[in-house]
Protein backbone atom coordinates (compact mmCIF):
# COMPACT_ATOMS: atom_id res chain seq x y z
CA UNK A 1 0.00 0.00 0.00
CA UNK A 2 1.06 3.49 -0.78
CA UNK A 3 2.44 5.92 2.00
CA UNK A 4 -0.72 7.16 4.16
CA UNK A 5 -1.70 10.58 4.01
CA UNK A 6 -2.18 12.17 7.11
CA UNK A 7 -5.30 14.81 7.00
CA UNK A 8 -4.09 18.23 7.29
CA UNK A 9 -4.81 21.88 5.17
CA UNK A 10 -1.62 21.07 3.40
CA UNK A 11 -2.60 17.62 1.88
CA UNK A 12 -6.26 18.00 0.74
CA UNK A 13 -5.26 18.26 -2.86
CA UNK A 14 -3.31 15.01 -2.24
CA UNK A 15 -6.18 12.78 -1.26
CA UNK A 16 -8.24 10.28 -3.19
CA UNK A 17 -11.53 11.07 -1.90
CA UNK A 18 -14.27 13.95 -2.07
CA UNK A 19 -13.08 16.83 0.20
CA UNK A 20 -13.62 20.37 0.87
CA UNK A 21 -13.73 22.06 -2.42
CA UNK A 22 -13.75 25.78 -0.84
CA UNK A 23 -10.69 27.55 0.54
CA UNK A 24 -10.66 26.87 4.64
CA UNK A 25 -8.71 29.98 4.92
CA UNK A 26 -11.26 32.32 4.30
CA UNK A 27 -13.86 30.76 6.57
CA UNK A 28 -15.31 32.33 9.76
CA UNK A 29 -17.21 31.22 12.37
CA UNK A 30 -20.68 31.60 13.55
CA UNK A 31 -21.17 28.33 15.68
CA UNK A 32 -20.09 27.44 18.61
CA UNK A 33 -21.01 23.44 19.04
CA UNK A 34 -20.65 21.73 22.36
CA UNK A 35 -19.91 18.26 22.17
CA UNK A 36 -18.31 17.02 19.50
CA UNK A 37 -18.76 13.32 19.14
CA UNK A 38 -19.11 11.16 16.06
CA UNK A 39 -22.81 11.92 15.76
CA UNK A 40 -22.40 15.63 15.57
CA UNK A 41 -19.12 15.59 12.98
CA UNK A 42 -21.59 12.91 10.40
CA UNK A 43 -24.69 15.00 10.89
CA UNK A 44 -24.77 19.23 11.57
CA UNK A 45 -20.90 19.51 10.31
CA UNK A 46 -21.73 17.18 7.68
CA UNK A 47 -24.80 19.65 6.64
CA UNK A 48 -22.98 22.38 7.04
CA UNK A 49 -20.10 21.68 4.88
CA UNK A 50 -22.32 20.43 2.07
CA UNK A 51 -23.48 24.29 1.94
CA UNK A 52 -20.13 25.18 1.85
CA UNK A 53 -19.24 22.89 -1.09
CA UNK A 54 -21.97 25.20 -2.88
CA UNK A 55 -20.08 28.42 -1.77
CA UNK A 56 -22.03 29.09 0.72
CA UNK A 57 -22.12 29.62 4.83
CA UNK A 58 -18.20 30.05 4.53
CA UNK A 59 -19.58 32.61 7.61
CA UNK A 60 -21.16 30.31 9.75
CA UNK A 61 -18.08 27.95 10.54
CA UNK A 62 -17.81 25.92 13.73
CA UNK A 63 -15.42 26.02 16.49
CA UNK A 64 -15.53 23.26 18.41
CA UNK A 65 -16.14 23.11 22.68
CA UNK A 66 -16.29 20.96 25.64
CA UNK A 67 -16.67 21.37 29.19
CA UNK A 68 -15.36 17.96 30.36
CA UNK A 69 -12.12 16.55 30.82
CA UNK A 70 -12.43 13.68 28.20
CA UNK A 71 -13.29 16.23 25.78
CA UNK A 72 -9.52 17.52 25.82
CA UNK A 73 -8.31 14.26 23.79
CA UNK A 74 -10.78 14.75 21.03
CA UNK A 75 -9.68 18.23 20.59
CA UNK A 76 -5.61 17.20 20.51
CA UNK A 77 -6.97 14.39 17.69
CA UNK A 78 -8.64 17.02 15.35
CA UNK A 79 -6.73 19.70 16.16
CA UNK A 80 -3.41 17.83 14.98
CA UNK A 81 -4.99 17.37 11.80
CA UNK A 82 -6.65 21.36 11.42
CA UNK A 83 -10.32 20.04 12.43
CA UNK A 84 -10.78 17.77 9.39
CA UNK A 85 -12.97 14.38 9.47
CA UNK A 86 -12.95 11.47 7.28
CA UNK A 87 -16.61 10.52 7.03
CA UNK A 88 -17.32 6.98 5.76
CA UNK A 89 -20.51 5.61 4.71
CA UNK A 90 -21.35 2.14 5.59
CA UNK A 91 -24.42 1.15 3.24
CA UNK A 92 -25.13 -2.93 2.47
CA UNK A 93 -24.14 -2.48 -0.96
CA UNK A 94 -21.23 0.14 -0.61
CA UNK A 95 -18.68 1.90 1.43
CA UNK A 96 -17.83 5.34 0.10
CA UNK A 97 -15.79 8.38 1.81
CA UNK A 98 -15.42 12.21 2.11
CA UNK A 99 -13.27 14.24 3.62
CA UNK A 100 -15.46 17.55 5.54
CA UNK A 101 -14.06 20.66 6.75
CA UNK A 102 -16.31 22.93 8.27
CA UNK A 103 -15.03 22.94 11.97
CA UNK A 104 -11.91 25.51 11.87
CA UNK A 105 -11.11 25.30 15.83
CA UNK A 106 -11.32 23.55 18.63
CA UNK A 107 -11.71 25.41 21.77
CA UNK A 108 -9.48 24.78 25.14
CA UNK A 109 -10.92 22.18 27.89
CA UNK A 110 -9.94 24.31 31.00
CA UNK A 111 -11.51 24.80 34.54
CA UNK A 112 -14.11 27.98 34.77
CA UNK A 113 -14.63 27.62 31.06
CA UNK A 114 -13.20 30.96 30.37
CA UNK A 115 -12.33 30.53 26.40
CA UNK A 116 -15.49 29.14 25.83
CA UNK A 117 -17.29 31.90 27.04
CA UNK A 118 -15.37 34.80 25.72
CA UNK A 119 -16.18 32.62 22.37
CA UNK A 120 -19.50 32.37 22.75
CA UNK A 121 -19.66 36.32 23.66
CA UNK A 122 -18.11 37.41 20.47
CA UNK A 123 -20.78 38.84 18.26
CA UNK A 124 -19.71 36.52 15.24
CA UNK A 125 -21.53 33.67 17.31
CA UNK A 126 -24.64 33.53 15.88
CA UNK A 127 -25.35 30.12 16.97
CA UNK A 128 -24.49 27.74 20.10
CA UNK A 129 -25.47 24.32 19.11
CA UNK A 130 -24.88 20.79 21.48
CA UNK A 131 -24.79 17.16 22.08
CA UNK A 132 -24.31 16.47 25.38
CA UNK A 133 -26.29 13.24 25.42
CA UNK A 134 -29.73 12.85 26.66
CA UNK A 135 -28.74 12.91 30.79
CA UNK A 136 -26.50 15.80 29.97
CA UNK A 137 -29.08 18.54 30.87
CA UNK A 138 -29.77 18.39 34.42
CA UNK A 139 -33.41 17.20 34.53
CA UNK A 140 -35.39 15.92 37.24
CA UNK A 141 -36.42 12.00 35.86
CA UNK A 142 -40.09 12.63 37.51
CA UNK A 143 -41.24 16.12 37.09
CA UNK A 144 -39.09 16.89 34.37
CA UNK A 145 -38.72 20.00 35.49
CA UNK A 146 -34.71 21.64 35.93
CA UNK A 147 -32.89 19.71 38.72
CA UNK A 148 -31.65 22.78 40.59
CA UNK A 149 -30.34 20.57 43.35
CA UNK A 150 -27.55 18.83 41.64
CA UNK A 151 -24.16 19.99 42.60
CA UNK A 152 -22.85 21.34 39.32
CA UNK A 153 -26.38 23.53 38.94
CA UNK A 154 -25.24 25.06 42.36
CA UNK A 155 -21.73 24.99 42.04
CA UNK A 156 -22.58 27.59 39.39
CA UNK A 157 -25.13 29.88 40.55
CA UNK A 158 -22.68 30.28 43.05
CA UNK A 159 -20.19 31.06 40.69
CA UNK A 160 -21.64 32.33 37.55
CA UNK A 161 -18.62 33.69 36.10
CA UNK A 162 -16.38 30.43 36.26
CA UNK A 163 -18.98 28.12 35.75
CA UNK A 164 -18.67 23.84 35.35
CA UNK A 165 -21.15 23.22 32.65
CA UNK A 166 -22.10 24.05 29.24
CA UNK A 167 -25.60 25.71 30.34
CA UNK A 168 -23.15 28.24 33.27
CA UNK A 169 -20.88 29.07 30.58
CA UNK A 170 -23.93 29.83 27.90
CA UNK A 171 -25.11 32.21 30.97
CA UNK A 172 -22.33 33.62 31.41
CA UNK A 173 -22.17 34.45 28.05
CA UNK A 174 -25.15 35.65 26.99
CA UNK A 175 -24.42 38.16 30.63
CA UNK A 176 -21.50 39.54 28.82
CA UNK A 177 -23.48 40.09 25.34
CA UNK A 178 -26.35 42.21 27.46
CA UNK A 179 -23.24 43.83 29.24
CA UNK A 180 -21.73 45.14 25.55
CA UNK A 181 -25.05 46.18 24.28
CA UNK A 182 -25.01 43.21 21.70
CA UNK A 183 -27.70 40.68 20.57
CA UNK A 184 -28.74 37.35 21.95
CA UNK A 185 -27.46 33.58 20.30
CA UNK A 186 -29.87 30.79 19.00
CA UNK A 187 -28.99 27.95 21.07
CA UNK A 188 -29.60 24.51 19.18
CA UNK A 189 -29.86 21.09 20.99
CA UNK A 190 -29.04 18.13 18.99
CA UNK A 191 -29.65 15.62 21.35
CA UNK A 192 -32.50 12.43 21.24
CA UNK A 193 -34.92 14.66 23.81
CA UNK A 194 -38.73 15.06 23.00
CA UNK A 195 -38.67 19.23 23.12
CA UNK A 196 -35.41 19.42 23.13
CA UNK A 197 -35.21 23.23 22.35
CA UNK A 198 -37.93 23.67 25.69
CA UNK A 199 -35.34 21.76 27.40
CA UNK A 200 -32.40 23.56 26.64
CA UNK A 201 -34.21 27.34 27.09
CA UNK A 202 -35.60 25.60 30.56
CA UNK A 203 -31.68 24.89 31.84
CA UNK A 204 -30.29 27.69 30.60
CA UNK A 205 -33.07 30.18 31.71
CA UNK A 206 -33.40 28.21 35.18
CA UNK A 207 -29.86 28.66 36.00
CA UNK A 208 -29.65 31.88 34.81
CA UNK A 209 -32.92 32.56 37.45
CA UNK A 210 -30.72 31.34 40.27
CA UNK A 211 -28.05 34.21 40.21
CA UNK A 212 -29.62 37.09 37.77
CA UNK A 213 -33.26 37.11 37.39
CA UNK A 214 -33.08 39.63 35.12
CA UNK A 215 -30.96 38.04 33.11
CA UNK A 216 -32.80 35.17 32.75
CA UNK A 217 -36.24 37.96 31.60
CA UNK A 218 -33.72 39.37 29.07
CA UNK A 219 -33.10 35.87 28.03
CA UNK A 220 -36.42 35.09 27.42
CA UNK A 221 -37.06 37.85 25.56
CA UNK A 222 -34.07 37.67 23.17
CA UNK A 223 -32.37 33.87 22.52
CA UNK A 224 -34.55 31.72 21.00
CA UNK A 225 -34.22 27.39 21.49
CA UNK A 226 -35.96 26.07 18.71
CA UNK A 227 -36.82 22.58 19.01
CA UNK A 228 -35.30 19.92 16.08
CA UNK A 229 -35.00 16.01 15.92
CA UNK A 230 -31.71 14.50 14.50
CA UNK A 231 -31.33 11.20 13.17
CA UNK A 232 -27.87 9.18 11.84
CA UNK A 233 -26.85 6.31 13.28
CA UNK A 234 -22.52 6.92 13.68
CA UNK A 235 -21.16 4.10 15.80
CA UNK A 236 -18.07 4.74 17.95
CA UNK A 237 -14.59 4.34 16.76
CA UNK A 238 -12.42 2.00 16.91
CA UNK A 239 -9.62 -0.04 15.91
CA UNK A 240 -11.52 -1.27 12.94
CA UNK A 241 -13.27 2.18 11.93
CA UNK A 242 -9.63 3.53 11.73
CA UNK A 243 -8.28 1.06 9.85
CA UNK A 244 -11.56 1.54 7.02
CA UNK A 245 -10.09 5.26 6.77
CA UNK A 246 -6.06 3.37 5.88
CA UNK A 247 -8.28 1.77 2.64
CA UNK A 248 -8.76 5.29 1.65
CA UNK A 249 -4.97 5.74 1.59
CA UNK A 250 -5.77 8.55 5.03
CA UNK A 251 -4.14 8.65 8.25
CA UNK A 252 -7.22 9.78 10.45
CA UNK A 253 -7.07 9.61 14.08
CA UNK A 254 -10.79 10.58 14.83
CA UNK A 255 -12.61 8.88 11.44
CA UNK A 256 -16.63 9.18 12.18
CA UNK A 257 -18.33 5.82 9.77
CA UNK A 258 -22.30 6.49 9.53
CA UNK A 259 -25.01 4.90 7.67
CA UNK A 260 -26.35 5.77 4.43
CA UNK A 261 -29.16 8.20 5.90
CA UNK A 262 -29.71 11.66 8.03
CA UNK A 263 -32.67 13.05 8.81
CA UNK A 264 -32.72 16.78 10.21
CA UNK A 265 -35.89 18.90 11.41
CA UNK A 266 -35.34 21.93 12.57
CA UNK A 267 -37.98 25.08 14.15
CA UNK A 268 -37.16 27.89 12.02
CA UNK A 269 -36.88 30.33 14.84
CA UNK A 270 -33.42 31.55 14.85
CA UNK A 271 -33.08 35.06 17.11
CA UNK A 272 -29.21 35.77 14.89
CA UNK A 273 -29.98 34.28 11.59
CA UNK A 274 -29.09 30.90 10.12
CA UNK A 275 -27.77 28.79 7.10
CA UNK A 276 -30.06 27.50 4.92
CA UNK A 277 -29.79 24.15 6.22
CA UNK A 278 -32.83 23.37 3.77
CA UNK A 279 -30.83 23.81 0.86
CA UNK A 280 -29.27 20.39 1.35
CA UNK A 281 -32.06 18.07 2.78
CA UNK A 282 -33.11 19.71 6.08
CA UNK A 283 -36.44 20.07 6.80
CA UNK A 284 -37.58 23.72 8.39
CA UNK A 285 -40.90 22.48 9.85
CA UNK A 286 -43.81 24.00 12.84
CA UNK A 287 -44.17 20.62 13.76
CA UNK A 288 -41.24 18.84 14.36
CA UNK A 289 -43.10 17.44 17.76
CA UNK A 290 -44.72 14.74 15.27
CA UNK A 291 -41.24 14.11 13.90
CA UNK A 292 -39.16 13.81 16.78
CA UNK A 293 -42.40 11.51 18.20
CA UNK A 294 -41.91 9.37 15.36
CA UNK A 295 -38.15 8.72 15.57
CA UNK A 296 -37.88 8.77 19.44
CA UNK A 297 -40.44 6.21 20.01
CA UNK A 298 -39.70 3.57 17.34
CA UNK A 299 -35.72 4.19 16.97
CA UNK A 300 -34.67 5.19 20.02
CA UNK A 301 -37.47 2.94 22.11
CA UNK A 302 -36.62 0.55 19.61
CA UNK A 303 -33.14 0.32 20.89
CA UNK A 304 -33.51 0.06 24.10
CA UNK A 305 -36.02 -3.26 23.07
CA UNK A 306 -33.24 -4.55 21.16
CA UNK A 307 -29.84 -3.29 23.47
CA UNK A 308 -30.97 -5.00 26.74
CA UNK A 309 -31.94 -8.36 25.17
CA UNK A 310 -28.88 -8.67 23.20
CA UNK A 311 -26.90 -7.78 25.90
CA UNK A 312 -27.66 -10.44 28.30
CA UNK A 313 -27.13 -12.88 25.48
CA UNK A 314 -23.76 -11.72 24.49
CA UNK A 315 -24.24 -10.28 21.64
CA UNK A 316 -22.23 -7.24 20.53
CA UNK A 317 -23.71 -5.36 17.93
CA UNK A 318 -27.00 -4.29 16.79
CA UNK A 319 -27.38 -6.35 13.28
CA UNK A 320 -26.58 -9.37 15.26
CA UNK A 321 -29.67 -8.93 17.36
CA UNK A 322 -31.68 -8.22 14.44
CA UNK A 323 -30.58 -11.68 13.09
CA UNK A 324 -31.42 -13.00 15.99
CA UNK A 325 -34.46 -15.73 15.10
CA UNK A 326 -36.09 -14.43 18.80
CA UNK A 327 -35.27 -10.83 19.21
CA UNK A 328 -36.18 -9.49 16.03
CA UNK A 329 -39.55 -10.68 16.14
CA UNK A 330 -39.80 -9.79 19.50
CA UNK A 331 -38.80 -6.36 18.25
CA UNK A 332 -40.88 -6.29 15.73
CA UNK A 333 -44.06 -7.25 17.84
CA UNK A 334 -43.40 -4.78 20.50
CA UNK A 335 -43.01 -1.96 18.13
CA UNK A 336 -46.08 -2.82 15.75
CA UNK A 337 -48.52 -3.66 18.75
CA UNK A 338 -47.35 -1.35 21.42
CA UNK A 339 -45.29 1.15 20.08
CA UNK A 340 -47.06 2.29 16.59
CA UNK A 341 -50.48 3.03 18.64
CA UNK A 342 -49.08 6.23 20.22
CA UNK A 343 -47.36 7.20 17.00
CA UNK A 344 -49.20 9.73 14.41
CA UNK A 345 -48.20 9.91 10.86
CA UNK A 346 -45.77 12.41 9.35
CA UNK A 347 -45.98 13.63 5.89
CA UNK A 348 -45.02 11.50 3.58
CA UNK A 349 -44.79 8.54 6.24
CA UNK A 350 -46.62 6.61 8.59
CA UNK A 351 -45.38 4.58 11.86
CA UNK A 352 -45.75 1.02 9.69
CA UNK A 353 -43.57 2.47 6.97
CA UNK A 354 -41.49 4.15 9.46
CA UNK A 355 -40.79 0.71 11.42
CA UNK A 356 -40.17 -0.77 8.09
CA UNK A 357 -36.97 1.28 7.44
CA UNK A 358 -35.71 1.09 10.87
CA UNK A 359 -35.79 -2.66 10.57
CA UNK A 360 -33.57 -1.74 7.20
CA UNK A 361 -30.73 0.68 8.55
CA UNK A 362 -30.91 -1.99 11.91
CA UNK A 363 -29.92 -4.87 9.90
CA UNK A 364 -27.09 -3.38 8.11
CA UNK A 365 -24.18 -5.61 9.38
CA UNK A 366 -21.53 -2.55 8.37
CA UNK A 367 -22.82 -0.39 10.69
CA UNK A 368 -20.42 -2.18 14.16
CA UNK A 369 -23.30 -0.21 16.85
CA UNK A 370 -22.32 -1.76 19.55
CA UNK A 371 -25.46 -3.06 22.18
CA UNK A 372 -23.08 -1.78 25.05
CA UNK A 373 -23.46 1.77 23.34
CA UNK A 374 -27.02 1.50 22.80
CA UNK A 375 -27.85 0.06 26.46
CA UNK A 376 -25.26 3.22 27.74
CA UNK A 377 -27.24 4.98 30.09
CA UNK A 378 -30.53 3.17 30.04
CA UNK A 379 -31.74 5.31 33.44
CA UNK A 380 -32.09 8.47 30.82
CA UNK A 381 -32.92 6.54 28.16
CA UNK A 382 -35.69 4.17 29.58
CA UNK A 383 -37.73 7.17 31.10
CA UNK A 384 -37.19 9.74 28.29
CA UNK A 385 -38.07 6.99 25.33
CA UNK A 386 -39.70 3.73 26.53
CA UNK A 387 -41.62 5.11 30.34
CA UNK A 388 -43.75 7.40 28.09
CA UNK A 389 -45.37 4.92 25.75
CA UNK A 390 -46.37 2.87 28.07
CA UNK A 391 -47.95 5.45 30.35
CA UNK A 392 -49.81 6.57 26.86
CA UNK A 393 -50.81 2.68 26.66
CA UNK A 394 -52.29 2.48 30.16
CA UNK A 395 -53.75 5.54 29.71
CA UNK A 396 -55.55 4.18 26.59
CA UNK A 397 -55.96 0.92 28.60
CA UNK A 398 -54.32 -0.93 26.13
CA UNK A 399 -51.69 -4.15 26.61
CA UNK A 400 -48.13 -3.04 28.15
CA UNK A 401 -47.30 -6.94 27.90
CA UNK A 402 -44.31 -6.09 25.45
CA UNK A 403 -43.05 -3.24 26.72
CA UNK A 404 -43.59 -4.98 30.55
CA UNK A 405 -40.73 -7.50 29.05
CA UNK A 406 -38.18 -4.85 27.37
CA UNK A 407 -38.57 -3.14 31.62
CA UNK A 408 -37.81 -6.69 32.85
CA UNK A 409 -35.01 -7.36 30.09
CA UNK A 410 -33.91 -4.05 31.43
CA UNK A 411 -33.89 -4.88 35.11
CA UNK A 412 -31.67 -8.24 34.29
CA UNK A 413 -28.98 -6.77 31.90
CA UNK A 414 -28.59 -4.40 35.20
CA UNK A 415 -27.52 -7.64 37.54
CA UNK A 416 -24.27 -7.53 35.36
CA UNK A 417 -24.19 -10.91 34.76
CA UNK A 418 -24.93 -12.05 31.26
CA UNK A 419 -26.29 -15.60 31.07
CA UNK A 420 -22.87 -16.78 29.52
CA UNK A 421 -21.26 -15.72 32.97
CA UNK A 422 -19.32 -12.81 31.24
CA UNK A 423 -19.15 -9.40 33.52
CA UNK A 424 -21.35 -6.44 31.98
CA UNK A 425 -19.38 -3.60 32.88
CA UNK A 426 -20.87 -0.63 34.75
CA UNK A 427 -22.63 1.38 31.73
CA UNK A 428 -24.90 3.83 33.22
CA UNK A 429 -24.43 7.04 35.47
CA UNK A 430 -26.04 5.27 38.33
CA UNK A 431 -24.75 1.83 38.17
CA UNK A 432 -23.94 0.91 40.91
CA UNK A 433 -27.41 1.86 42.59
CA UNK A 434 -29.16 -0.14 39.07
CA UNK A 435 -26.69 -3.75 39.96
CA UNK A 436 -27.88 -3.86 43.92
CA UNK A 437 -31.41 -2.81 43.07
CA UNK A 438 -31.81 -5.65 39.86
CA UNK A 439 -29.67 -8.27 42.18
CA UNK A 440 -31.95 -7.71 44.73
CA UNK A 441 -35.03 -7.76 42.71
CA UNK A 442 -33.79 -11.62 41.76
CA UNK A 443 -36.15 -12.52 44.76
CA UNK A 444 -38.65 -9.49 44.80
CA UNK A 445 -39.21 -7.93 41.05
CA UNK A 446 -41.41 -4.82 42.57
CA UNK A 447 -37.58 -4.05 44.25
CA UNK A 448 -37.03 -2.67 40.62
CA UNK A 449 -40.53 -0.53 40.48
CA UNK A 450 -39.71 0.87 43.36
CA UNK A 451 -37.23 3.08 42.11
CA UNK A 452 -38.94 6.23 42.23
CA UNK A 453 -36.59 7.97 40.55
CA UNK A 454 -37.21 6.31 37.55
CA UNK A 455 -40.63 4.73 37.32
CA UNK A 456 -42.78 7.33 39.21
CA UNK A 457 -45.80 5.95 40.39
CA UNK A 458 -46.02 3.34 38.04
CA UNK A 459 -45.07 0.84 40.55
CA UNK A 460 -48.79 1.51 42.21
CA UNK A 461 -50.25 0.51 38.54
CA UNK A 462 -50.64 -3.72 38.10
CA UNK A 463 -51.82 -3.32 34.67
CA UNK A 464 -47.95 -2.95 34.40
CA UNK A 465 -46.31 -4.06 37.51
CA UNK A 466 -48.28 -7.61 36.84
CA UNK A 467 -46.79 -8.35 33.55
CA UNK A 468 -43.28 -7.03 34.94
CA UNK A 469 -42.94 -9.27 37.77
CA UNK A 470 -44.19 -12.25 35.85
CA UNK A 471 -41.74 -12.11 32.60
CA UNK A 472 -38.81 -11.01 35.23
CA UNK A 473 -39.84 -14.15 37.19
CA UNK A 474 -39.48 -15.75 33.80
CA UNK A 475 -36.17 -14.34 32.60
CA UNK A 476 -34.68 -15.50 36.21
CA UNK A 477 -35.56 -18.94 36.72
CA UNK A 478 -35.88 -20.15 32.51
CA UNK A 479 -33.88 -17.52 30.71
CA UNK A 480 -34.00 -14.51 28.80
CA UNK A 481 -34.25 -16.93 24.99
CA UNK A 482 -37.66 -18.87 27.15
CA UNK A 483 -39.37 -15.34 27.73
CA UNK A 484 -38.72 -14.02 24.39
CA UNK A 485 -40.66 -17.34 23.09
CA UNK A 486 -43.38 -17.41 24.74
CA UNK A 487 -43.91 -13.32 24.12
CA UNK A 488 -43.42 -14.63 20.45
CA UNK A 489 -46.62 -17.22 21.37
CA UNK A 490 -49.17 -14.77 23.08
CA UNK A 491 -51.66 -13.14 21.33
CA UNK A 492 -55.26 -11.74 22.32
CA UNK A 493 -54.87 -13.43 25.68
CA UNK A 494 -51.90 -11.32 26.87
CA UNK A 495 -54.14 -8.53 25.80
CA UNK A 496 -57.02 -9.49 28.10
CA UNK A 497 -54.80 -10.11 31.17
CA UNK A 498 -53.53 -6.44 30.68
CA UNK A 499 -56.48 -4.74 29.44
Amino acid sequence: MDELISLSNATLDHLAVERPRYDRKGLTPGIVHIGVGNFHRAHQAWYLHRLMQDGKAHDWAIIGAGVRPYDAAMREKLLAQDCLTTLIQLDPQDVSAEVIGSMIDYLPIEEGNGSLIRQMADPAIRIVAMTVTESGYYIDPVTKGFDASHPDIQFDAAHPDRPRTAFGAMVAALRLRRSAGLGAFTGLSCDNLQGNGHILHQAVTSLARLSDPDLADWIDENATFPNSMVDCIAPATGPNELALATQFGINDTAVVTHEAFRQWVIEDRFCAGRPDWDAVGATFSDDVHAFETMKIRILNAGHQVLANAGEILGLETISQCMEHPLIRPFFGKVLRTEIAPTVAPVPGKTPSDYISLIESRFSNPRIVDTTRRVAFDGSARHTGFVLPVLRDQLAAGHSVEGLALVEALWARMCAGIRENGTKIEANDPIWNDLASTANAARHDPRKWLSQSGIYGDLEQSEQFAEPFCRWLEMIWQHGCEAALAEYATQGAGAAARSG
